[in-house]
């Protein structure tokens, strides 16, 4: 069996092939006197296409075509040529560079990005170029991991680490979690929670024992490590993904994202998403059913839950009758509105039963 460690290496050397043969590609048409050209893979909404057997969207064929031909082009495609250098030495002596910090490398070379959202978008035009990620690319996000807390251990960087033995907080999930190994676990479930206050609350009211299971704290929008992250327990360990977000279109869209990926990312979802993962969070029948203390939807809510119910990743009868109904009564809920119960609510009362229904 190939352990992480060789798994990655073998993704690196995957990387540092791909990287140079984006460059020999170039040398070999100027010596041809072949005006080099680089095919890109196009990321507009017409290209992207939600697939029903694997649950989330994809790219479909079509392509754009850089040519150093064209005087409007060239600038991008000598953005992505240095990125491209920059990242092959990053791969090849094992380092990584925030997305952040190779915005500022930039600005020392000949071409350099207006800002860093243009640099973020060269980055992704070069992950979509390649059929890799960024992370294999050696470039990662500013944003922390989210936390993970329950009984199992992992192999990070050759240090064992058992995620109930890291304090309160937890586990970090590491940008780099592709190269950890999940070595062991004592635990039947996998509950994913949207914001750190409903994972403090969970890991004080004792719910990774009565449920036997990891508690993962996403920090909102879940980053491309922790949704990586779900799906490698999902998929290897075999365990259930539930999760539990606020009742709004905003908590229905962070879920799934972790459930059928994101349009943005369509070039990357099979890597991304669980397509098995369940909705655990607040629905508008949970606002009626347990009397919550609500807010108003708001005018932009209102305009996302009808783009949410023409969307195919809410297809199923359930969202459907989720969203009209939360359109019917004109409320939302967060997490937090079951303290209204007592802080131990959610977990001795509310998850026990939804977990049930499920």
């Amino acid at each position: 069996m190939t352990s992480r460690k060789e798994h990655a290496l073998k993704r690196r050397d995957l990387a540092v092939n791909k990287l140079t043969s984006l460059g020999d590609r170039i040398i070999d048409d100027v010596a041809k006197q072949t005006v080099p050209a680089i095919r890109v893979p196009s990321r507009g909404t017409s290209n992207i296409v939600y697939d029903e057997d694997r649950r989330y969207y994809v790219l479909g064929d079509r392509y754009g075509q850089r040519s150093l031909g064209n005087v409007k082009q060239i600038k991008k495609i000598g953005q992505m040529v240095y990125m491209a250098n920059f990242c092959k030495g990053l791969v090849q002596t094992g380092k990584t560079a925030t997305l952040r910090e190779m915005y500022y490398v930039s600005e020392g070379w000949d071409i350099d990005f207006g800002d860093q959202q243009e640099s973020n978008i060269v980055g992704e035009d070069l992950e979509v170029t390649l059929g890799i990620t960024r992370e294999d690319l050696g470039l990662m996000p500013e944003e922390d991991g989210a936390s993970v807390y329950g009984d199992i251990t992992l192999k990070d960087d050759d240090v064992e680490i058992n995620a109930m033995r890291m304090g309160k907080s937890g586990y970090t999930i590491s940008p780099t979690i592709d190269e950890v190994e999940l070595l062991d676990h004592n635990v039947e479930r996998v509950i994913a929670v949207e914001t750190m206050g409903m994972f403090h609350r969970m890991v004080q009211e004792n719910a990774y024992k009565k449920f036997n299971t990891l508690i993962v704290g996403l920090k909102g929008q879940a980053a491309r490590a922790t949704r990586r992250f779900l799906k490698r327990v999902n998929e290897e360990l075999g365990l259930p993904v539930y999760i539990c977000n606020d009742g709004d279109p905003w908590g229905f869209h962070i879920a799934m994202v972790i459930i059928s990926g994101s349009a943005k990312l369509a070039h990357v979802n099979h890597e991304l998403a669980t397509p098995n993962a369940k909705f655990l969070g607040v629905t508008a029948s949970d606002i009626v059913n347990y009397d919550l203390p609500t807010d108003p939807l708001k005018d932009i809510d209102v305009l996302r839950l009808k783009e949410l119910y023409k969307d195919p990743r809410y297809r199923d009868e359930f969202w459907k009758v989720e969203i009209k109904k939360m359109l019917k009564i004109g409320k939302k809920a967060e997490q937090q509105s079951f303290s209204k119960y007592g802080l131990e609510y959610v977990v001795d009362t509310y998850i026990p039963e939804k977990l049930d229904a499920l």
